[in-house]
């Protein structure tokens, strides 16, 4: 009822009717756009006076497309906004990073966790982090004792991979096409650990940010592989909205997501990476 006065009021139809769901018009979408802006600006404006008011409880609204930052940094910074703000109101969600940057569009967002780029208008990031994509596979694989892997032996494996649509995927299909290959892809999970556990079973074999494959690297229910020809590497951001406003819990916040990855110990890679250029050498001379 109030749709249809609503349309009666503007003098245009924001829906069409289907016997079974209802599809915008154009109208529509361009009123929907605008609703968006309204409600933000509305919420903005409540968030403004509650800080005027002196309210220190605040609200927070946190997304993330890495299931690392969910397991690793991110519990210690709720643990300390939690302290900061204990009656503050935080949630956290997940999902793929464009998912992300739409809701953080659409206000539904304060903040978000994303791989880079973000290719959305009007959603600012800055870089975190960021790690080197590398094959891992079972000890049990006939090829567990190689040090270095070429982009068409990956294709000819069963592939366990993230889900279309995200970063990561998109880097390990563009390193693919610039090398000619097909992959052969059996499995999509929304986890890394998901993978990382089966390819532990010799179910196939996976490309992971280093990072979150390094304990199970350490430990031999993995091994890794560097890539021969590739440098895929894989960048953390920290999303908000363009311009927008940011109240003091999300002040907070952003302040102490600078100071997780600022302290984190220098990248122990340099090693690793000058073992994996002397091996890159012996295959090319190989």
């Amino acid at each position: 009822m109030q749709i249809r006065q609503l349309e009666e009021e503007l003098g245009v139809q924001l829906f069409v009717r289907a016997p079974r769901r209802v599809l915008l018009t154009e109208a529509g979408e361009k009123l929907l756009e605008r609703a968006k802006l309204i409600l933000r600006e509305h919420e903005t404006a409540i968030m403004e006076m509650s800080e005027l008011a002196g309210a220190k409880h605040g609200r927070l609204r946190i997304g993330t497309s890495s299931a690392m930052v969910s397991a690793t940094t991110l519990p210690k910074i709720l643990k300390k906004i939690n302290q900061m703000y204990p009656q503050a109101n935080v949630s956290v969600i997940s999902g793929t990073s464009e998912k992300l940057a739409n809701l953080i569009l659409s206000g539904e967002l304060d903040v978000a966790f994303v791989s880079l780029p973000v290719a959305a208008n009007g959603v600012q990031t800055e870089l975190l982090d960021e790690d080197e994509l590398v094959a891992i596979a079972s000890p049990d694989h006939p090829l567990s004792k190689r040090k270095v892997v070429s982009a068409a032996m990956l294709a000819g494996e069963k592939l366990i991979m993230s889900l279309s649509g995200g970063n990561t995927r998109r880097l390990i299909e563009e390193f693919f096409s610039q090398a000619g290959e097909k992959p052969n892809v059996v499995m999509e999970l929304s986890r890394q650990v998901a993978i990382n556990r089966m390819v532990e079973q010799g179910l196939g074999v996976g490309i992971a940010p280093i990072k979150s494959v390094r304990d199970d690297v350490a430990s031999g229910k993995l091994v890794r592989w560097w890539i021969e020809g590739a440098l895929i590497n894989w960048e953390l951001g920290l999303a908000r909205l363009r311009g927008g406003y940011e109240s003091p819990i999300t002040k907070t916040f952003i302040k102490l997501c600078r100071e997780a990855y600022e302290k984190t110990p220098p990248k122990t890679e340099s090693k690793d990476k000058q073992k994996k250029s002397n091996v890159r050498a012996m295959a090319q001379k190989k």
